[in-house]
């Protein structure tokens, strides 16, 4: 019998995995934290493969201290910081970047113009949510405009983005799943909440190609079974 049930949470200054019984008991937690980058004025940045580390390295530690078998597991949920971005490559599955952590204001100019071009009204209508820096949409538009060589590999189809839940999935299926769920994509600025899909209409706006997104699948299910050894 499948005893077991883990949680990754994977928040904003540490990276934290829980053994929960089917009692809701907590069996055993460990956590790491990780460096926090602040490479100009405003800026905020995190490693993405040092979080990705981190994070399996106390789904490690958890288990051993537990003392239970990778196989008593029934499922890993996971919980994170929403709106900081990851990009990576396809092929390689490295990072192009730091991670852009929501917390970063260096595309306050970029809310702006979108602010003057009148799209502020179409904007909330859509996804709930205002325009401003912290949400993931201009930070993914800037990544495309900023990062050498991100724009071209995405037109070749070999550039992957996502919310650190995506990051962590990518990695925890060997790249066979890019997903995230309907809790973060909402956080994006770029995802229809009536339509529960990535609005087209917005991607243009900010042009950003629907290729490099994930897909959305609803916060509570079966995404691919992983090995854990």
């Amino acid at each position: 019998m499948k005893k077991y049930i883990v949680a990754l949470d994977q928040g904003t200054t540490s990276s934290r995995a829980i053994i929960f019984n089917h009692n809701a008991d907590i069996i055993s937690v460990k956590s790491k934290a990780h460096k926090q980058i602040y490479s100009k004025p405003g800026w905020v940045e995190h490693d993405p493969e040092e979080i990705w580390n981190n994070q399996l390295e106390v789904l490690k530690a958890v288990i051993n201290d537990a003392g239970i078998f990778p196989d008593e597991i029934a499922c890993i949920g996971i919980t994170n910081q929403r709106e900081t971005v990851v990009a990576w490559n396809k092929n390689t599955g490295k990072p192009i970047c730091n991670a852009i952590v929501w917390q970063c204001r260096r595309t306050s100019g970029t809310c702006s113009e979108l602010k003057e071009r009148g799209l502020q009204d179409i904007i909330q209508q859509k996804t709930g949510l205002i325009i401003d820096a912290y949400f993931s949409g201009t930070k993914i538009k800037w990544i495309l405009e900023n990062v050498a060589g991100a724009r071209d590999m995405a037109n070749r189809g070999e550039l992957l983005v996502g919310t650190i839940d995506t990051w962590l999935i990518w990695n925890l299926t060997g790249g066979k799943a890019h997903v995230t769920d309907y809790s973060n994509a909402s956080r994006t600025m770029l995802f229809n909440i009536h339509d529960l899909k990535w609005d087209e209409e917005l991607l243009a706006e900010l042009d950003i190609p629907h290729n490099i997104l994930p897909k959305v699948v609803p916060s509570s299910g079966i995404i691919l079974r992983v090995k854990l050894s």
